[in-house]
C-alpha cells in the first residue's frame, strides 16, 4: 500500500494584533529590513499594519480610512511607496520614507463595491491606475499623480456583466499599449484595450461572481476563482483572444483571492472554508491544503523569496515557507 503523503507543515510564524479581520496583504521588497521584506496588512477596522518579519512585530500602524475596512494595498517602485484602498471611498497615497507615515494625496472613489483597484502601467514620473467607476459596471482609468481621467471602460449596452469584482494589468513590455483584465459579477473575464476603450475578448469562466484573478504574462495564462467551487485556468493567444484551458473542482465553494508566486512555480488560494490551497502552476496539481485558520481566509500574498502570507477573518496572519524557490 502506498505511503500517505506527509501532513502539511505548521506556519513558520503567526502575526497577531490586528484586532479585526485581515482583508488585504502586500509584501514590500523595496523597504527591506535587514534583508527581509516588510509585510503590509489591511484590516476591517481601517488600519494598515506594517510588519517586520525579522521581529514579527508591527513597525508602525497607519490610520487613514476613518475606521472603514481596507480592501487593497500596493507599493510602487518610485515616488510615493504605498497605496491603500478603503470602504470609505478613499484611495490613499502614503509617504513612508525615512520613518514618515503621512497621507500625501487621496483619490476619491465613486463606488464602494467590492472591486480592488490595480496599478495599470508604471512609469516615471507618471503612471496609470484602474479604479471602480461611478456606474456599477464601470472601471475608471486615471493618470497619476495628476489624477486626470484617461477614460471610462463601460460594457456595451445589454452586456449585463454586473459589477467589476477584480482588476489586473497586462502589458507585454513597457512600450506596448496597456491592457486591463477585469473579472465581473457574471463570472466572466474581460480583456480591455485601454487606449481604444473597447473589449478585446471576453470569456465566461465561472457560474458565480468572480472574486479574484492573477495573470502570468510570460506564459500568457491566467487563473481565477469565484464564489463557486472551481478554479478556472485561461489563456490569451496571439490574437489576444481569451480561451478557457481547464477548470479544477474544489472541495468547498468560495475563493476570496488567488495569487501566483513571482517565480511562476506555484499558486495559492484564499478560501471561505478557512483553508489555503497550494497548486503547481504548470500542471495545477494540488500540493497542499493549509488548515491553520479558524475562519474565512480573505487574502494571500507571496514575497519575492517565496514566503506565503495568509490573512483571515480570525484576525491572524499566518506566514509559511513552502516549496522553496530554486
Amino acid at each position: 500500500m502506498a505511503a500517505s503523503p506527509p501532513p502539511p507543515p505548521d506556519p513558520q510564524f503567526v502575526l497577531r494584533g490586528t484586532q479585526s479581520a485581515v482583508n488585504a496583504l502586500h509584501f514590500c521588497e523595496g523597504a527591506a529590513a535587514q534583508g527581509q521584506p516588510l509585510l503590509f496588512s489591511g484590516s476591517q477596522s481601517g488600519l494598515v499594519h506594517v510588519w517586520s518579519l525579522r521581529t514579527q512585530r508591527t513597525v508602525t500602524t497607519l490610520d487613514g480610512h476613518g475606521g472603514q475596512s481596507v480592501t487593497w494595498l500596493q507599493t510602487l517602485p518610485q515616488g510615493t511607496p504605498l497605496l491603500s484602498q478603503g470602504r470609505d471611498l478613499r484611495l490613499c497615497l502614503w509617504d513612508l520614507a525615512e520613518g514618515r507615515n503621512a497621507v500625501v494625496d487621496c483619490v476619491r472613489l465613486e463606488s464602494a463595491g467590492f472591486c480592488r483597484s490595480s496599478v495599470l502601467a508604471e512609469g516615471r514620473p507618471r503612471w496609470m491606475l484602474a479604479v471602480p467607476g461611478k456606474g456599477s459596471e464601470e472601471v475608471q482609468i486615471l493618470e497619476m499623480p495628476s489624477k486626470t481621467s484617461v477614460c471610462t471602460l463601460k460594457p456595451e449596452a445589454g452586456a449585463k456583466l454586473g459589477m467589476p469584482m477584480c482588476l489586473g494589468p497586462w502589458q507585454a513590455d513597457p512600450s506596448s499599449r496597456p491592457l486591463l483584465l477585469a473579472g465581473y459579477e457574471d463570472g466572466s473575464v474581460t480583456l480591455w484595450d485601454v487606449s481604444e476603450r473597447k473589449v478585446r475578448s471576453r470569456v465566461v469562466c465561472h457560474e458565480e461572481p468572480l472574486m479574484g484573478l492573477d495573470f502570468d504574462s510570460q506564459k500568457a495564462r491566467g487563473v481565477s476563482g469565484s464564489a463557486g467551487k472551481a478554479l478556472a485556468v485561461w489563456s490569451l493567444d496571439g490574437q489576444q483572444t481569451l480561451q478557457i484551458r481547464s477548470t479544477h473542482e474544489l472541495t468547498n465553494p468560495g475563493i476570496a483571492e488567488v495569487t501566483i508566486r513571482p517565480d511562476r512555480k506555484i499558486l495559492a488560494t484564499a478560501g471561505w472554508d478557512h483553508r489555503v490551497r497550494v497548486f503547481h502552476w504548470r500542471t495545477m496539481r494540488p500540493l497542499a491544503v493549509l488548515t491553520f485558520h479558524s475562519a474565512s481566509v480573505h487574502c494571500v500574498a507571496f514575497a519575492a523569496d517565496g514566503l506565503l502570507a495568509a490573512g483571515s477573518k480570525d484576525q491572524r496572519i499566518s506566514v509559511w515557507s513552502l516549496y522553496p524557490r530554486g
